[in-house]
């Protein structure tokens, strides 16, 4: 009979506080899909999967077989009896410091924050691939002795559409694109190939010359590079110098508005790999705030329909800012820049900082009810779960330590952040959570219980 009174009171009172900080979590990990890119928005739909799965398999599996172990095995029980769990009385201690110096230690912790938030809006993103890669690889020898010889590996595509390629406007267009990177980009370009170019190389410079009947001379694996079989379609090839991501911005927008003032019905655009590469590391790296903000605003709202109360709804928020401005700080301090991996920190920080200030919220709920001294009811609070809260840590920790040892500096990078901020969770939810909640729960406040447990 008390192994089903504890089963049933195991569902009744861990299982709404976990189903709530994983709905909450899951809805803050959907703001990963406010990036462009389909590798962040698979990033977000395999941690939303990840922890529903976790989930269901410690309620229908983890429990169950809690309560089959103590119900057939009474002896191993009997031998536990003697071991009760207690307290962490260093805990208990470091609250109570930390409840005397509640106002100063919350200010400290908010000014930090906002430093933190300020100076990473200057965050610089590391975009270049090659940064990724394990620095002692072959192929990245291979890719600068390459650049050597040649100058550059860099190069963008000129595509130029019409109905008829071969007409001389759209031929005396294609002339004055190749005259526009001559006199205006030099210092930008290496050289460019095209169809007028490769012809040139035939003999042929008068562009009256130039139809059909012409191409059909050229070999036509040669032909292909440059024009398609219907005449639609031509490309200017342009190899060009080495650039940061702010020249290479910089002359793309030139360039196109430039482009732009060459006097043709037919349509022009600038691709390759460069542009490609360029457009999607600044989607991969820009937009970081707003997709925490949205995902702090989903679990926000999501809160409110739980429990109902504006306060319970709110307490969770805090800390996560606080740790996201924290981070912040850490990465410019140590002039860490950010890359694909690590501008997705947010709605990591988001996942493990709302499981636990959520079920840290849950407990000191309970402990309110079997005291009237609030600062007793958040030491016993803390005291009693910082060790659950501890092990959770440290073996998300653990697993997340592997990647430092990777190679690829993208994955070894992320690696350290993550048990950064996983360092920042603890100490925000040891440190400045007993804080908030002795000073926002410092009047009677009515707050109702969640709906899952009504």
């Amino acid at each position: 009979m008390k192994h089903n009174k504890a089963l049933i009171m195991t569902i009744k009172k861990m299982v709404p506080a976990v189903m709530i900080a994983m709905i909450s979590t899951g809805l803050g990990l959907l703001s990963l899909y406010r990036s462009k890119v389909p590798m962040i928005n698979d990033f977000g739909a395999m941690l939303t999967l990840g922890i529903v799965i976790a989930f269901m398999i410690g309620v229908f599996i983890f429990i169950p077989f809690l309560y089959i172990r103590d119900k057939h095995f009474p002896k191993e029980e009997k031998q536990k009896k003697s071991k009760k769990v207690k307290p962490n009385i260093f805990v208990s201690n470091l609250v109570g410091i930390v409840l005397k110096l509640k106002y100063v230690i919350l200010s400290l912790a908010i000014l930090l924050a906002i430093v933190g938030i300020y100076v990473d809006q200057s965050a610089e993103a590391e975009t270049n691939l090659e940064n990724f890669m394990p620095q002692e690889s072959e192929a990245l020898a291979d890719i600068k002795e390459l650049r050597n010889i040649i100058g550059s590996t860099e190069q963008i595509a000129i595509i130029i559409e019409d109905t008829y390629i071969l007409s001389l406007e759209n031929l005396a267009v294609i002339k004055d694109v190749e005259s526009l990177f001559i006199t205006t980009y030099e210092e930008n370009i290496i050289e460019t190939s095209s169809l007028l170019s490769l012809l040139e190389m035939m003999g042929l410079t008068d562009l009256g010359m130039i139809n059909e009947t012409t191409l059909q001379g050229m070999p036509l694996d040669q032909r292909k590079l440059f024009i398609n079989e219907s005449y639609t379609k031509t490309v200017i090839n342009v190899s060009i110098v080495e650039m940061s991501d702010e020249q290479f911005s910089s002359f793309i927008n030139n360039l196109e508005k430039d482009i732009n003032l060459i006097n043709t019905d037919s349509k022009i655009s600038i691709t390759g790999q460069s542009v490609i590469d360029s457009e999607m590391m600044d989607a991969l790296t820009t937009g970081r705030y707003e997709i925490t903000l949205i995902g702090l605003a989903l679990i926000f709202i999501s809160l409110l329909v739980i429990y109902r109360s504006f306060y319970r709804a709110i307490l969770p928020i805090i800390p996560i800012i606080i740790i996201v401005g924290w981070s912040g700080g850490i990465m410019a301090l140590f002039g860490i820049s950010y890359t694909p991996l690590t501008a997705t920190l947010g709605a990591l920080i988001m996942g493990i900082g709302t499981e636990f200030t959520i079920l840290i919220t849950e407990r000191f709920e309970e402990e309110k009810l079997k005291t009237d001294n609030r600062q007793e009811a958040i030491k016993n609070t803390l005291s009693r779960m910082a060790n659950p809260i501890l092990v959770s840590a440290l073996t998300t920790m653990g697993g997340f330590s592997a990647l430092i040892f990777s190679d690829f500096v993208i994955l070894s990078n992320f690696g350290i952040m993550t048990l950064v901020n996983l360092s920042l969770a603890l100490l925000s939810t040891i440190v400045v959570l007993p804080t908030i909640l002795a000073i926002t729960f410092s009047k009677e406040v009515k707050v109702l219980e969640p709906l899952t447990a009504s």
